[in-house]
């Protein structure tokens, strides 16, 4: 078996061809080419269990990641895991690398392909509510998928943005990166807004003249009590972008507004359909959200193993 740790992975792929992988799991998922069972998702406490395999037509694996939020309080990540993979044929293990990394990757790279889709070419300014490890992750992928010069920034988190807006300008110099004082502040200034918070209330507000005409990517809120988006957003909408059916009852940004009739299932569409019968969005809010799936996980860790058997990298551990 072959392990692949945090370097390995960042030595053998881009982020271009990343999103790249995460289109063709799109369009895999929309060919319905794949089996999936829904993942298990276990909560005790505070804290998250997920449990996450998929079979391919050549491969299988299973993702298994523990959400821990109190984490940022130790200097911990809140995210960690590991990637199975294996043989079709036998089942035998053949691949295991950083699940954190991964799911920081091909997260990011599922919002770089709902930025690359929907969002105008010519938008050059985001704003991101939620300044973590994922929030981060989507920043670069966001400056990947268009050409962006202005970033805003906000979380109620306010002693470690310093540090984050540091990290940041050495991996995107050429972009202004600026701390926003406000939600409010951050909207103005805004053409793509990306949320990755864990909050149980919107975190935007109830002001459609700041949400009109933006393209919201949600990657927090992956329970169905966790909400970031407000209830007047729904009344700005003409679509909604799924990455799986499952975000319906999942994340509370889609079932709390289905629930209240503020959303119809006729305005929702999974991203594999609309890559499949694709038109074009002309000047519409847009709202994407994205819960994951292991789908995502499998198509990106099969392209990184078959990247690390080209080239020799990677740890062979003998089992």
């Amino acid at each position: 078996m072959l392990y692949l740790n945090k370097n390995d992975i960042y030595d053998l792929i881009t982020y271009d061809e990343i999103m790249d992988a995460i289109e063709e799991a799109f369009k895999i998922h929309g060919s319905k080419n794949y089996d999936m069972p829904n993942r298990i998702h276990v909560s005790y406490r505070n804290n998250t269990l997920l449990y996450m395999p998929c079979f391919l037509q050549d491969i299988f694996g299973t993702k298994l990641l523990t959400l821990f939020p109190e984490n940022r309080k130790k200097n911990r990540p809140v995210i960690d895991g590991l990637m199975l993979l294996n043989d079709y044929e036998t089942g035998e293990p053949i691949g295991m690398m950083d699940g954190k990394i991964l799911t920081a990757l091909r997260t990011g790279a599922v919002g770089g392909v709902g930025i690359r889709h929907f969002t105008p070419e010519t938008a050059k300014t985001v704003g991101l509510v939620g300044a973590g490890v994922q929030g981060f992750y989507q920043l670069l992928f966001a400056c990947k998928a268009r050409k962006i010069d202005k970033i805003m920034v906000f979380d109620i988190f306010t002693e470690k943005l310093a540090a984050f807006v540091k990290e940041l300008e050495v991996l995107l110099p050429n972009v202004s990166i600026v701390i926003a004082n406000t939600i409010e502040d951050l909207l103005k200034e805004s053409q793509i807004v990306i949320t990755t918070t864990t909050s149980y209330k919107p975190v935007l507000p109830e002001k459609p003249e700041l949400l009109k005409g933006k393209s919201f990517i949600g990657i927090g809120s992956y329970k169905p009590n966790m909400r970031e988006y407000p209830d007047i957003l729904f009344s700005l909408l003409d679509k909604v972008y799924i990455d799986t059916e499952f975000a319906k009852e999942e994340s509370g940004d889609l079932k709390i507004p289905l629930s209240n009739n503020l959303l119809q299932e006729d305005k929702i569409e999974t991203v594999g359909s609309f890559l499949t019968n694709k038109k074009e969005i002309i000047n519409k809010t847009i709202f994407y959200k994205s819960v994951g799936m292991a789908l995502f996980d499998v198509v990106v860790a099969k392209l990184i193993y078959d990247e690390a058997k080209k080239n020799n990298v990677g740890q062979k551990i003998i089992l």
